[in-house]
């Protein structure tokens, strides 16, 4: 259950204040986080976390079960202007953009198999020595 958006107008730096928030919580939580933080990032990380919502029912997934299991922030494309400066020289003002990637999965669903206890021999001349760890 993957959600994208690309190009988003804002610092990947930004951003990922917001992200580092809402990774790894249950996605309920993370929605009534996100309404309520003062930051520009929060409203289009919010519709992003509810479109992986939307995806993860309509494969077959129940919200209440699903959490943030990872989400990414990387850089996209800069879009250069240019800023006039002492001496006929021109300045690069880089306006920065965002890639965010988050992936959802469901808890509760996992099913572990236990495997029977197999007996193990051991032999009595055998010596067991500790490695001490720096």
């Amino acid at each position: 259950m993957k959600a994208t958006l690309s190009n988003y107008a804002q610092s990947p730096r930004k951003v990922r204040l917001v992200t580092e928030l809402v990774k790894g919580k249950q996605v309920t939580a993370a929605l009534e986080q996100l309404a309520f933080l003062p930051k520009r990032a929060a409203k289009p990380i919010a519709k992003l976390v509810r479109s992986a919502t939307a995806n993860a029912i309509q494969q077959g997934g129940k919200e209440e079960n699903l959490r943030i299991e990872n989400i990414t922030v990387d850089g996209a494309s800069m879009l250069r202007r240019y800023r006039a400066r002492a001496f006929g020289r021109g300045a690069t003002i880089r306006h920065r953009r965002s890639h965010v990637n988050i992936l959802l999965s469901e808890t509760g669903t996992k099913t572990v198999e236990v495997a029977e206890a197999l007996p193990v021999e051991i032999k009595k001349d055998t010596k067991v020595t500790e490695v001490a760890s720096k």
